[in-house]
């Protein structure tokens, strides 16, 4: 989790824009190391930059939040899903 972090990083000093692929990815990889917060935070700086959401960056934070018992997080984001008129 924490290279696909730092190649986010790199990619934004090297000029490349970090697209929606790029953050589900490392939303993912947070997910599977059991990192809810940061998947969080990768899912706000989403929304900073302007990018769209997908149903693979909303899968990966809920099912990290979930891991990390943060139910509360996981149903806002299902919510949150549902008003993108995404499905889970």
């Amino acid at each position: 989790w924490e290279r696909a972090i730092e190649l986010l990083r790199e990619m934004s000093d090297a000029g490349v824009p970090p697209n929606t692929i790029t953050f589900s990815a490392a939303i993912s990889a947070c997910e599977k190391a059991g990192r809810w917060e940061k998947a969080l935070q990768l899912l706000d700086e989403m929304d900073e930059r302007g990018l769209k959401y997908d149903v693979i960056a909303f899968n990966s934070a809920i099912s990290a939040c979930v891991k990390g018992k943060q139910w509360m997080q996981a149903l806002q984001l299902l919510d949150a899903m549902k008003t993108r008129d995404l499905a889970p």
